[in-house]
């Protein structure tokens, strides 16, 4: 099954061990149905660092990109509930990528997640997505214990946009990270996937110049419409 949308949004979170337990409330019985439920949004899922930090990953698929910057979405933002509130100012790490996915091979609902992060030369991006389309995702679907993979590029101008609206707080990103999700059944199966395929001899064609971030994640919680 193909992602819900062209447009996705990662969310990486960490809050302190005595917060936990609300914030994992707040997420499964609040903050998962609220952004499933807004006009654009398909679905949401949300997971636990296997071996990763940040330790807790979400992702929000939508039909486009552009519905992480709509004026409702934004409002949003700048007007949470209280418990939203709450949870948030307790947060001890947050990151968010606005992705527009540029890559698809999804065909399947795993359990585990590897999450790949780095940051090519702009002027690569052509060479990027036809490697990743027709070679590196390919390869990884193919592999024993995989169910699908899928890539997208953060689009800087709609990640800043609650900056500019003030609905938001947080660091500005000043490259276009690039993200590849591997999906598949076995967390030492999707690991060994994300290190194979994504190695700085693969990726240094492309002009990325620091090591990927990669993480491995299981599934916690997901809702959709």
């Amino acid at each position: 099954m193909p992602l819900h949308g062209k447009g996705m949004l990662i969310t990486l979170t960490e809050v302190s061990a005595r917060d936990e337990r609300d914030f994992n409330e707040w997420y499964n019985r609040e903050h998962i149905d609220e952004r499933v439920n807004l006009p654009g949004f398909h679905r949401a899922r949300r997971y636990v660092a296997v071996r990763a930090t940040p330790k807790y990953l979400a992702t929000y698929e939508c039909d486009s990109v552009a519905d992480l910057a709509t004026p409702d979405y934004l409002k949003l933002l700048a007007n949470q509930t209280p418990w939203s509130q709450a949870v948030m100012a307790r947060f001890t790490h947050f990151n968010r990528l606005t992705l527009r996915m540029q890559v698809d091979q999804t065909h399947g609902i795993g359990g585990v997640l590897a999450c790949v992060r780095f940051v090519p030369d702009p002027r690569r991006r052509k060479a990027l997505v036809e490697w990743l389309s027709m070679t590196a995702l390919p390869a990884v679907v193919q592999r024993p214990g995989m169910l699908g993979a899928a890539a997208g590029e953060n689009d800087l101008e709609v990640a800043h946009a609650p900056l500019q609206n003030k609905s938001m707080d947080h660091p500005r990103a000043e490259e276009a990270e690039w993200v590849a999700l591997l999906e598949g059944a076995d967390a030492s199966a999707v690991g060994a996937a994300a290190r194979s395929m994504f190695t700085m001899t693969k990726l240094r064609p492309f002009g990325v110049e620091a090591a990927p971030i990669v993480g491995t994640y299981r599934l916690l919680f997901g809702n959709q419409r």
